[in-house]
């Protein structure tokens, strides 16, 4: 098995470019992460009645969330400050981490408010990491791989590691309410060594510059005879005097780049709102109300392992659909995600409560790797590892909101599901119009691998 993982992590030159270690450590981070998870839900969620688990996880998205929020803007930018120890960045994470499973173990037995901080500082690490691995993945792409595939690659590598750190966590559970964070100090102890053995090249910042979500200056006419569609996506094509196709000299807004990364973004905070919403509201719905025939444990593990299903399910059609026009997959994703929800609503019993968490694992996969490929081909190879960080920063906001309104709402299931149907129409209604009309208009599909 052992040789297997390695073929998988280190194939068609992955190994070579440095791809393949950098697969296996978002995995020691999504396995870490996974068992910190369990520990606080067993503490937060599990331990208590219904009624006062709402108010504990109401009170975690308060206390951690909020400031998180405020934060998570910051740390972007913040690290755009340092390329050049981007290795040393990681394994910074892991170690905070590693600690703070340490200061949590402390804490979990009583379910004290002295965890929340802690738990707010493992976010914070957590984004870190993220922010930092968007920036390296362009660093260690292999001549045969696109972007999208590479991310998909390292996507996968994070969902396997959750699946399989997901029971270990609870059978640790089982044996003491703490084991579970003295493995996740472990794991990210090994993560912490494992960054320093990232090929070197992650460290270069060479050609990079910042991006910004905000739009950029209206372009007059005599930059949009510089700037044409093609300079974005293959880097041929006339650039401004600053080499972004922007003669003005200043970064590129985010939003202002192309009309489908703008529309992308905007069906991908749908998308990863409905997830947040369905993650809480059907998690004290099926404790309170588990599926028919079946008990409340059985009812969340169903719904967990569907949506877990859907998300690896949409990762690897992702990469086969790589070349395809991801304007039109968004648009197809969220047909089918709005498809389930209003099922949901309609006829709600276990079937359609696994089809729509499927749905919202499979759609929230595919429109992220959709928008990835968007700012691969339409935002200027100067900002492009920057976008990416304040894109992911936007879809963990968009999930944090539907959180926050999966608590907020009566455990009514048909009340439930019809409103996150109405969480992916309005996200449809903004963007669906812009990613057709942009899909129609021809533009420029993604590299292929």
């Amino acid at each position: 098995m052992a040789r297997r993982l390695r073929r998988f992590t280190h194939g068609e030159g992955a190994g070579e470019s440095g791809l393949g270690r950098l697969i296996e450590l978002h995995a020691v981070n999504s396995a870490g992460d996974m068992l910190i998870t369990v520990a606080l839900a067993s503490t937060i969620f599990f331990s208590v009645p219904t009624g006062e688990a709402r108010g504990r996880v109401a009170l975690y998205l308060l206390v951690t969330m909020a400031p998180f929020a405020l934060l998570a803007p910051v740390i972007g930018p913040l690290l755009d400050r340092v390329p050049h120890g981007r290795r040393a960045a990681m394994a910074a994470s892991m170690l905070a981490r590693a600690l703070l499973a340490l200061a949590l173990s402390g804490a979990v037995g009583t379910g004290g408010l002295e965890l929340y901080p802690a738990a707010l500082a493992v976010l914070v690490s957590s984004k870190a990491y993220g922010v930092v691995r968007s920036a390296v993945v362009p660093r260690l792409l292999p001549p045969t791989f696109s972007l999208v595939k590479a991310n998909s690659r390292v996507t996968l590598a994070g969902l396997v590691a959750t699946g399989a750190a997901a029971p270990l966590g609870a059978v640790l559970h089982q044996l003491g309410a703490a084991l579970p964070l003295y493995g996740a100090f472990a794991v990210f102890a090994l993560g912490m060594f494992l960054s320093f053995s990232l090929n070197g090249r992650v460290d270069s910042a060479k050609g990079e510059r910042k991006a910004r979500l905000a739009p950029a200056r209206p372009r007059t006419a005599r930059d949009h005879g510089r700037a044409t569609g093609s300079e974005f996506g293959s880097g041929t094509g006339q650039r401004g005097r600053d080499g972004t196709g922007y003669g003005n000299g200043k970064r590129p807004g985010l939003r202002a780049v192309s009309p489908s990364v703008s529309s992308a973004l905007v069906a991908n905070s749908a998308l990863r709102g409905l997830s947040g919403f369905l993650t809480f509201f059907l998690a004290f719905l099926l404790r309170d109300q588990p599926l028919t025939g079946l008990s409340g444990a059985f009812s969340l593990g169903l719904v967990a392992v569907a949506a877990g299903g859907g998300n690896a399910l949409g990762t690897a059609i992702g990469a086969w659909l790589r070349a395809r026009g991801p304007e039109v997959i968004i648009a197809v994703v969220l047909a089918g995600a709005l498809g389930a929800a209003v099922a949901a609503a309609v006829l709600y019993g276990t079937v359609t409560a696994a089809v729509v968490a499927a749905a919202a694992g499979i759609s929230q996969a595919l429109g992220k790797l959709s928008l990835d490929a968007l700012i691969q081909r339409d935002v200027p190879e100067e900002v492009r590892t920057s976008a990416f960080a304040r894109s992911e920063t936007l879809m963990q906001m968009s999930w944090v909101v539907g959180g926050g309104l999966g608590i907020s709402l009566p455990l009514v299931a048909p009340l439930g599901m019809a409103t996150g149907a109405v969480v992916i129409a309005a996200g449809a209604v903004f963007s669906v119009r812009g990613l057709l009309r942009a899909a129609r208009g021809g533009a420029p599909h993604p590299r292929v691998a």
